[in-house]
């Protein structure tokens, strides 16, 4: 019996917090002990043993330093000392990582320790922020510093936001110097995007794997609601959805009321996950609707629209996509990052960032089509590539050679 240690932010809650559960869940499925160290409270139940690192004071501090100084993952020391000292007593066979920024370790803490130790690392990079100084995407900014060395950040009071200093020369260093601490670390992308990204910066030694990412398709799939339909009062309409969790300019909030007015009083736009303040703002032909946490709910919905449109302005694979396709729905995406690898000219469009004219196009292309012409092949590749199952014992298969199965 092998023991197997994730780290990652959150404990079932957002798509690498999910993703570390349903690997938990295999883990024990194989007859092996699953350990999950997270920072947030849990938001769901997990079956693995789960280790919270600090406690919400220590989250508190580390904002704070990280909006003063921009020294996002160097606060939590105490955290992350209690961590290695956690790690040291369970003896795990391999450690998984996911998110490490999020306000709660430490990064010379850790990977000081993980420099000394003979434990094989496999770390999914859910986005970019291990290779740069500061962010954790700039495509959409058109910044190549991360190919030789970020500095002048142009993205400082975004995510993890500093007001005050720019660290991002000195960030860059430091994780360039520790995250390639470990001999014995594979990276694994969910998109063959973020991969090639991986194969040019720092890390560019390591071996990279592609495992994307999967949903439940017991949960993710077509599911007829005749009263949502009604409710809604969308009788009659060709139903344009967009899904996301935050909504920003970055993930299109804009450019959804922008393509409100472009469309006619054939169409309507709902929005899942706006909050009470972004209703406000919402033309009275966008229907919005809160965060659910009803992922059967979320299907119904999925199932109901003729088409899913995704206008993120940076994405690594996202997961909504992936949940449309499961439903049968077709997708529209503008050209960005992984967004594009789950999109077929069978399973529905791609068009250039912020081009709406195309999106018009494209929608309309879809309606005269009829979501029947895609429903089929959205399932097919749903099922053949993107079934959470199917994805996630890739990992276990990836971790059986690596702890010498």
């Amino acid at each position: 019996m092998k023991k197997i240690l994730q780290i990652n932010t959150t404990v079932g809650y957002a798509s690498p917090g999910k993703i570390a559960n349903d690997i938990g869940d295999l883990i024990l499925a194989s007859g092996n002990e699953s350990y999950i160290a997270y920072g947030r409270q849990p938001e769901s139940k997990s079956n693995s043993s789960v280790i919270r690192i600090g406690d919400n004071l220590d989250i508190y501090t580390h904002v704070l330093s990280t909006r003063l100084f921009d020294d996002h993952c160097f606060s939590s020391k105490k955290a992350t000392k209690k961590l290695v000292s956690k790690i040291k007593e369970i003896k795990p066979d391999l450690i998984q990582i996911h998110n490490l920024h999020g306000y709660y370790i430490n990064i010379e803490v850790l990977f000081g320790y993980l420099k000394n130790v003979d434990i094989p690392v496999v770390w999914t990079f859910h986005d970019a922020w291990a290779i740069t100084g500061h962010c954790t995407h700039f495509e959409h900014v058109g910044c190549n510093k991360w190919l030789t060395e970020c500095h002048t950040c142009p993205q400082t009071n975004n995510y993890p936001n500093s007001i005050l200093l720019d660290r991002s020369r000195q960030n860059f260093r430091d994780k360039k110097r520790l995250f390639n601490y470990p001999n014995n670390l594979t990276i694994v992308t969910p998109s063959t995007w973020l991969a090639n990204l991986v194969r040019q910066s720092f890390l560019k030694n390591h071996e990279v794997k592609v495992i994307p990412n999967g949903v439940s398709q017991e949960i993710f799939k077509p599911r007829n609601n005749p009263q949502l339909q009604k409710t809604l009062n969308l009788k009659n309409k060709f139903v344009v959805l967009g899904v996301c969790s935050v909504w920003d300019k970055g993930k299109g909030f804009y450019d959804f009321i922008a393509l409100a007015e472009m469309l006619s009083s054939d169409y309507a736009i709902v929005m899942v996950g706006v909050t009470k303040k972004q209703v406000e703002m919402l033309p009275s032909n966008i229907i919005a609707i809160p965060r659910t946490s009803n992922a059967e709910e979320l299907a119904e919905l999925y199932t109901l629209a003729d088409v899913y449109v995704n206008l993120t302005y940076a994405d690594t694979f996202p997961t909504t996509n992936l949940e449309a396709l499961s439903c049968g729905t077709p997708i529209i995406t503008y050209k960005t990052g992984g967004s594009i690898e789950s999109v077929t000219e069978h399973t529905g469009l791609v068009i250039e960032q912020g081009n709406l004219d195309q999106a018009v196009n494209a929608i309309g292309k879809i309606k005269n089509l009829g979501k029947i012409h895609y429903k089929e092949h959205c399932l097919t590749m749903a099922s053949d590539k993107f079934n959470k199952q199917k994805q996630y014992l890739e990992y276990i298969k990836l971790y059986q050679p690596l702890m010498g199965n």
